[in-house]
């Protein structure tokens, strides 16, 4: 049996009895409804039963609106929850205070009952819009944690290099969302090695030229498992996913992409993982020092690496140096 979607519960706060049934006539049809006629007893139901949505009146005997919603917002429980408030103070000073505690809307009375069907459904949409791009954030963080258990790199290895890709997409100019969406979709550039065979990921040495070319595979394989999307945060990983082995000079795998033809995202996610697999100890090898890290980096611009990601990287050096410090091995 399927369960009945739930109805999204909004809270209504007014100390007015008739107000309140006026805001129950405008929504009850298509929202569930709670009332309180305080503060004190917003706060209670608010913790109590969690609503997408809080009406709020603002002029109440005992504790104003604007003191609820401070509360509310001084919670963790509770801060999350969009307020809107509605109140007979037409001010603009008082609208601005209400947005300065923390409400995301300010409905006037005596209410439209169009406006506040519209203004709530606006609100409440965009709270579904976060929670599905949460939702598809953990997919993504649990896909990245489950391709560490077919490698011999760490957690920590992803951590780091997601970090240094996020530094080095500000320093190329990302906004700072388009920077995060980078940091959160880092993780995936391996997510294919589940596709390769457990001799060939866990061999404690050095590939044979033939088991090079299985391992070169799991770009595509990655980019397979990632599939067509209609979230930007999961094609943006695979697009990491495919492009992350692309070398500047033409040389690398799987497309023998060159130059600009590689995805800005690709040429980031490329710097920061050969840095932290090179400065990082694995059973094949010694962690290298980052002098001869940074002189391999400088030799490699040009061919393997774009030129300016490599310089921006040594620009951003002591940034890079605390996200290693900060985020090291168990």
């Amino acid at each position: 049996m399927y369960k009945t979607i739930k109805r999204q519960q909004l809270l209504v706060v007014d100390d007015e009895p008739t107000n309140l049934r006026i805001l129950n006539q405008v929504l009850r049809e298509h929202y569930s409804l709670t009332f309180a006629k305080s503060g004190v007893e917003a706060l209670e139901l608010a913790q109590k039963i969690e609503p997408d949505l809080i009406l709020l009146d603002v002029m109440m005997p005992g504790m104003t609106g604007y003191e609820v919603c401070t509360s509310l917002k001084a919670n963790k429980a509770t801060k999350q929850i969009p307020v809107i408030f509605v109140t007979a103070l037409a001010d603009a000073t008082d609208e601005a205070k209400g947005f300065e505690v923390g409400a995301v809307d300010y409905i006037s009375k005596p209410i439209s009952p169009a406006v506040v069907k519209a203004r709530v459904a606006t609100h409440l949409s965009l709270v579904d819009a976060e929670e599905l791009r949460s939702t598809r954030l953990q997919v993504i963080q649990r896909l990245g944690r489950a391709s560490e258990y077919k490698d011999n790199e760490t957690g920590m290895h992803v951590v780091r290099m997601s970090h240094y890709s996020r530094l080095l997409a500000l320093a190329y100019g990302f906004s700072e969302c388009a920077a995060d969406d980078l940091f959160h979709a880092a993780p995936m550039h391996d997510i294919g090695k589940i596709g390769i065979p457990d001799n060939i990921m866990l061999k404690p040495a050095r590939l044979t030229p033939e088991e090079f070319e299985v391992m070169k595979k799991h770009p595509e394989i990655g980019a397979e498992i990632l599939g067509e999307s209609d979230s930007e945060l999961i094609d943006l990983a695979k697009v990491v996913s495919l492009t992350h082995h692309e070398k500047w000079d033409g040389t690398g795998y799987p497309k023998g992409l060159a130059g600009e033809d590689i995805p800005i995202h690709g040429r980031i996610v490329a710097l920061a993982d050969v840095f932290d697999a090179l400065t990082s100890k694995r059973p094949y090898k010694e962690a290298w020092s980052i002098d001869k890290t940074m002189e391999f980096l400088q030799e490699q611009k040009g061919k393997h690496f774009d030129p300016k990601i490599v310089e921006l990287f040594q620009q951003n050096l002591e940034q890079m140096l605390e996200v290693k410090n900060r985020f090291q091995e168990d």
